[in-house]
């Protein structure tokens, strides 16, 4: 399982960064969204 995991690293770290800012961008829409009551 531990060689499977590897791997599927080695295979994906191009597109990691990418992955990385997208889930960050999520993120901060969700913060944004949820206090978004709160200031109207």
């Amino acid at each position: 399982m531990m060689h499977q995991i590897v791997t599927s690293f080695h295979r994906a770290q191009s597109t990691l960064l990418q992955d990385a800012i997208g889930v960050a961008a999520l993120a901060v829409m969700l913060v944004v969204v949820l206090h978004l009551p709160g200031l109207v």
